[in-house]
């Protein structure tokens, strides 16, 4: 008897902490942690796309390079499974920044787009001067990316981050997560969907 009077006030209580802890916690909002920088760069249909063009819209973004023979496979795939979760309507996009593009032409980035699926209006591939791109990847979405001229390999010409990272309808980011891991797209989808619901 005293057995089953311990055991119910031991699940009461890690009732009690779920409910005022737990659940609480995974409701907060997402911290605010930067503001993306304005940008003007070419999509995979050789038209413009701004931060401008974006407001309104929450986005998932990646850096990526077509002729990358590591992560970038891998992040791509992951970045086609968030789209294969989401409605044709859904407000949520993704934004794929190449780090190559002196070859990666839109006509290059439409055609590896169509390896992964990529449905037109709601998963763009960018790409523009090195200037530009450099600015969008490094100076706003705060991620590493180094050119590897020492290596012959062309598949190895960049060291980037291989984070996703969640923006906000206003450009703000929301939110940074492992892109080489289905754990890390799972958790970059429901962060997206959170945001899209405000």
């Amino acid at each position: 008897m005293e057995w089953l009077v311990w055991g119910g006030l031991l699940l009461t209580i890690l009732a009690l902490l779920t409910a005022f802890i737990i659940v609480p916690f995974r409701s907060q909002p997402l911290p605010v942690l930067g503001q993306m920088s304005e940008f003007t760069l070419t999509n995979q249909d050789n038209q413009n796309v701004t931060l401008a063009s974006l407001h309104g819209d929450v986005w998932v973004a990646d850096v990526i390079f077509t002729r990358c023979a590591g992560q970038c496979p891998v992040m791509s795939a992951h970045m086609q499974s968030i789209q294969d979760a989401l409605s044709g309507a859904s407000p949520i996009k993704l934004i794929s920044f190449t780090t190559d593009p002196d070859f990666d032409t839109p006509s290059v980035l439409k055609q590896y787009g169509a390896r992964f699926g990529a449905h037109n209006g709601q998963w763009m591939f960018l790409t523009g001067t090195k200037a530009s791109l450099r600015r969008a990847t490094v100076d706003g979405l705060k991620l590493s990316v180094m050119e590897n001229s020492g290596q012959g390999d062309p598949g190895a010409l960049f060291v980037h981050s291989e984070k996703l990272v969640v923006l906000d309808q206003d450009g703000r980011i929301r939110g940074y997560f492992d892109g080489e891991t289905a754990e890390g797209a799972s958790q970059a989808l429901a962060a997206a969907k959170n945001l899209a619901r405000r």
